[in-house]
């Protein structure tokens, strides 16, 4: 191959990477939203900590039941029209933020958190194939950690911006509410509700622009049927995606990670508020956790492959994540809010590398199991809920010994799982007597 034809290649595939970098921003600030929105619906719906981790659940769950119809979906559509067709979805789940607001009925937010969360479930399962397809599979974890840090930087800008808003003199409203005679406190807590209304009707607006804009872009097709003679030939007897035992364990881990990662981001207003910090300095919490994690996928970027290759990468994360779960059990205060805050870090680097090691010598089965890695996503829904529920039980602290396993069978994915049932290539040999 030429230089010039090199050189031609790379410039063509800067403006899909540009595309699906804003869809990732778009990503991370809708997700990163529920940080702010899980104290802040606690105090306007009046929930308990089991009732509003269920913000997760809502949005997450929608992962388990939209990811093989997405798969489906853009079979039909192709990338673009699927990528605009789920910003629309996303629109139409915001926009019922407006009626839950003026209603102050906690079931219609869980709706609108499903549909967004449905509309996300149809982004992921076309852009993570996507940017792992577009380019060297040794390089995927890389193309990966820039698409997070587009990420993490919308989801550290989502809950300053909206828990300025939202958790605007929260700590006064909080003390407050409890000698409010009934019918002032209804007054308030309808006031504290209506200020969602403006932020979402912008998200929509938003939304809606991205969707055009997507749907009249140059964003090219790519063939994920198509395989190389190696990958045909080891492929050749296999009728089903269910005979991928690394793909099924990368589901499991996929599960478990977002899990956490949620648990990170999604914990820790609330956490630290438990252990006597007020919500006007907890709320910047998550923005310190999506920070580290941007400083984790700059690691990435500078060392994979360099340096470091996807599968130590993730077995360092794996073995970090377990250490900061240890102290965040067993100390308290500041050390125990700056170990879930550092968590950040320890997850960065995971779903780079989960997608590239699940989807390896699939083949004409990619499709379908990124649909599979995507209903991993639901991890999200279960997990936290978890958290939640041993937080009400238990103590918020002790809470978070749910995480100790969860980063113990990523670690065996690292070590083990990614290569159970898989014909290991000559390159990956090579790559795996370096590791070691």
């Amino acid at each position: 191959m030429s230089q010039a034809t090199t050189v031609h290649q790379k410039k063509s595939a800067l403006s899909p990477i540009t595309i699906i970098g804003m869809l990732f921003f778009i990503f991370g600030f809708i997700t990163w939203l529920n940080s702010v929105l899980i104290p802040y619906l606690k105090l306007a719906c009046e929930l308990n900590n089991f009732e509003a981790y269920l913000v997760t659940t809502a949005f997450y769950i929608s992962y388990f039941f939209l990811a093989i119809p997405s798969g489906r979906i853009l079979n039909i559509t192709g990338f673009k029209k699927g990528m605009s067709l789920g910003l629309g979805i996303m629109a139409i789940g915001a926009l019922i933020f407006i009626p839950a607001a003026l209603t102050r009925f906690y079931g219609l937010f869980l709706l609108g958190l499903f549909i967004q969360g449905s509309g996300l479930a149809l982004l992921q399962t076309a852009s993570n194939p996507y940017i792992t397809i577009l380019g060297p599979p040794e390089s995927a974890a890389k193309r990966i950690s820039i698409m997070g840090i587009c990420n993490k930087v919308a989801g550290s800008l989502a809950p300053i911006i909206l828990g300025a808003i939202t958790l605007k003199n929260a700590d006064g409203f909080k003390e407050n509410l409890a000698v409010m005679t009934a019918e002032v406190k209804n007054a308030a807590l309808n006031e504290l509700a209506s200020r969602v209304i403006v932020p979402y009707l912008v998200i929509v607006v938003v939304l809606l622009i991205l969707a055009l804009l997507i749907y009249k872009s140059s964003l090219p097709e790519i063939d994920t049927d198509q395989e190389d003679e190696s990958t045909a030939l080891s492929n050749s007897k296999k009728t089903s995606v269910m005979q991928f035992p690394h793909l099924l364990l990368g589901v499991l881990t996929i599960f478990l990670y977002v899990g956490v990662e949620v648990i990170a981001g999604d914990t820790i207003i609330s956490y630290a508020n438990t252990q006597g910090i007020a919500l006007s300095t907890a709320k910047f919490f998550t923005t310190i956790t999506l920070i580290l994690m941007l400083v984790g996928y700059g690691v990435g970027i500078i060392c994979i492959p360099k340096y470091l290759s996807q599968v130590t990468a993730m077995k360092l994360s794996a073995a970090l994540g377990v250490l900061l779960s240890l102290v965040i059990i067993f100390t308290t205060g500041y050390v125990s809010v700056c170990a879930v805050a550092l968590l950040g870090l320890a997850n960065a680097l995971v779903w780079p590398a989960i997608w590239p090691m699940a989807l390896a010598g699939l083949g004409r089965f990619t499709k379908i199991a990124s649909s599979l890695l995507i209903m991993g996503i639901a991890g999200g829904a279960i997990v936290p809920l978890g958290y939640g529920l041993l937080a009400d039980l238990l103590n918020p602290t002790h809470a978070y010994f749910i995480l100790v396993p969860s980063y113990l069978i990523i670690l065996y994915y690292a070590f083990i799982g990614h290569k159970i049932g898989r014909e290991i290539n000559h390159t990956e040999k090579i790559e795996q007597l370096i590791n070691n």
